[in-house]
């Protein structure tokens, strides 16, 4: 049984920074393609970021490009989302998916290819 965990989320001011953090608690990180997503009240849920389970393929939605690193350490079953140059426009809950996988360069980038979510951290961004 896959357990995600994310944690990070707080109050930036615009122009900040914010490390997300998703703790995996089973023992096939290695094999998870990794996403991150967010939501706000009234809209449904919106990719951000994706990865390979090898690491090597990432892929951004263009809102965040630039701006936002998805990155993964396999040692600690720990995937990341750094958040530079935050903008009030990405207030949002932010989840974490896994998806087991076979390849890897692969990566997904819509919320029904993912069968594994965290409960979301919450990320407030002012003006």
């Amino acid at each position: 049984q896959v357990q995600l965990v994310e944690s990070g989320g707080g109050l930036v001011q615009a122009g900040g920074s914010l490390r997300l953090s998703c703790a995996a608690s089973g023992r096939s990180f290695s094999a998870y393609a990794m996403g991150w997503f967010r939501q706000v009240p009234g809209k449904e849920r919106e990719f951000v970021a994706a990865m390979s389970l090898s690491g090597g393929s990432t892929y951004y939605a263009d809102s965040v490009k630039g701006r936002f690193t998805i990155s993964r350490d396999n040692a600690k079953s720990t995937a990341y989302l750094q958040m530079n140059s935050l903008k009030p426009e990405d207030t949002a809950v932010y989840f974490c998916a896994a998806r087991i996988d076979f390849y890897s360069s692969t990566y997904y980038t819509t919320a029904l290819q993912y069968d594994m979510w965290g409960q979301g951290t919450q990320v407030t961004v002012s003006s």
